[in-house]
């Protein structure tokens, strides 16, 4: 592809995502699988610049504003490539009009884009969550949690995230992996958190190759492997991972129980179980079984007070998340918290039934916010007497750890 008609492509997908209920990775997916013209690098190329516009919404849609300009993709891109240091001169050569090129700008639009030349993206007098890529009402909130580190640890967000891979010690170790990474031309580092992680640097197709094929590896972040590493399964022991949706945890917590003991990954979502059984073949995981939570399910109450660990990676706002899904952040609301807030409530009450005398209950999120995090663990401690905080919290953010950012705290029953 030309540089115009990647141009094309990313507005295209940009407008696709900015119209599909669909989170912008899956939107993209299908974007590509329908245009099979477009390569691999094409891809990477038009992917990185949309990526890029997703990070910069806030603030380009502050440009934009001031200079009198709708949000829309043409726009957006326009304003993104001006204030990189593109001149109107390259920019209109770009946007030609011509076969595969971006349509050509307005005059009108031309003329009021010229004042974002010799700027920067940022801006000081934008507010301080536009400028910080944050939803009005969750400034405050991070505010709090943060104090001084809050600009840091929001610009740390809006950078790229890296490419994570667990290595699955059923099938291989970390350096027999690292070889066969490098034998598909992919080269690994290895994490500097946690004991089964390798880092691969920029976006590489992983899944396509051999090593992810034959179950030696998975994608996932070290965050997330730090959650597993935390909740300490072993060797014969039950296990239940409660919100397991597509099973990335479940596969970890089997790898550290040596494929033996007895794990359930549950979940409301069939589709989500039924990739979770996929995953769990491909690695060569034989000590586990999906169960569907259904309304009226008698299945926790016949197995109450019967497993050793119960892991409850609860569903959240992901504001840990949003180096990966920069989409997230220009959709969640004050309702969505709220609603999740009062959900988790329930699911981690619900989850705590399975949990044995002398067991655990390990409450996670891939959230940044107090509420859905210390707070919940302080509000379920105030209800439940019966269990207590076992060791300290685990918390990580980008700009500190170099993972997305995780909560997520041990509770052992006593009673």
């Amino acid at each position: 592809m030309t540089p115009s008609a990647r141009l094309a492509a990313a507005i295209d997908l940009l407008g696709a995502i900015g119209q599909s209920p669909r989170p912008a990775d899956a939107t993209a997916q299908e974007f590509f699988r329908t245009r099979r013209y477009i390569g691999s690098t094409d891809r990477r190329a038009v992917s990185e610049r949309v990526w890029s516009l997703l990070r910069a919404a806030r603030r380009l849609t502050w440009w934009l504003d001031r200079a009198g300009l709708p949000d829309i993709p043409p726009l957006r891109l326009a304003a993104a490539l001006l204030l990189e240091g593109w001149t109107e001169l390259t920019l209109t050569q770009a946007c030609s009009g011509g076969k595969y090129a971006p349509a050509r700008l307005a005059e009108v639009d031309l003329v009021r884009l010229r004042q974002l030349e010799g700027h920067t993206l940022s801006h000081p007098a934008q507010p301080l969550a536009v400028r910080l890529e944050l939803p009005d009402f969750l400034l405050a909130p991070l505010q709090a949690r943060f104090g001084p580190a809050l600009e840091a640890e929001m610009q740390a967000l809006m950078t790229e995230a890296p490419l994570d891979l667990r290595v699955n010690l059923l099938k291989a170790t970390r350096d027999q992996a690292i070889a066969a990474l490098a034998e598909e031309g992919i080269a690994a580092t290895l994490t500097p958190h946690s004991p089964w992680g390798l880092r691969i640097a920029g976006r590489r197709p992983v899944v396509t190759g051999p090593a992810f094929r034959n179950g030696l590896v998975e994608i996932q972040d070290e965050g997330s492997q730090l959650v597993a590493d935390l909740v300490a399964a072993g060797p014969d022991m039950r296990v239940a991972d409660y919100c397991a949706g597509a099973g990335g945890k479940t596969l970890a917590l089997a790898m550290t129980m040596q494929n033996r003991g007895h794990i359930v990954a549950l979940d409301v979502s069939v589709p989500r179980l039924e990739a979770a059984a996929k995953r769990l073949r491909r690695a060569g995981v034989h000590n586990a079984e999906c169960h569907h939570i259904e309304p009226g399910d008698k299945w926790a109450k016949r197995r109450a007070a019967s497993f050793d660990r119960v892991l409850v990676d609860a569903p959240c706002t992901g504001t840990g998340t949003w180096r990966r899904n920069p989409d997230a952040r220009l959709t969640v609301t004050e309702a969505d918290l709220a609603e999740l807030t009062a959900k988790q409530a329930a699911i981690l009450q619900a989850a705590s039934v399975l949990v044995k005398s002398g067991g655990r209950l390990i409450y996670a999120t891939c959230s940044l916010l107090e509420a859905e995090n210390e707070g919940q663990v302080a509000m379920f401690l105030a209800r439940n007497p019966g269990f207590r905080r076992y060791g300290q919290a685990l918390s990580l953010t980008p700009r500190r750890d170099g993972t997305d950012g995780f909560f997520a705290q041990s509770l052992e029953r006593v009673a």
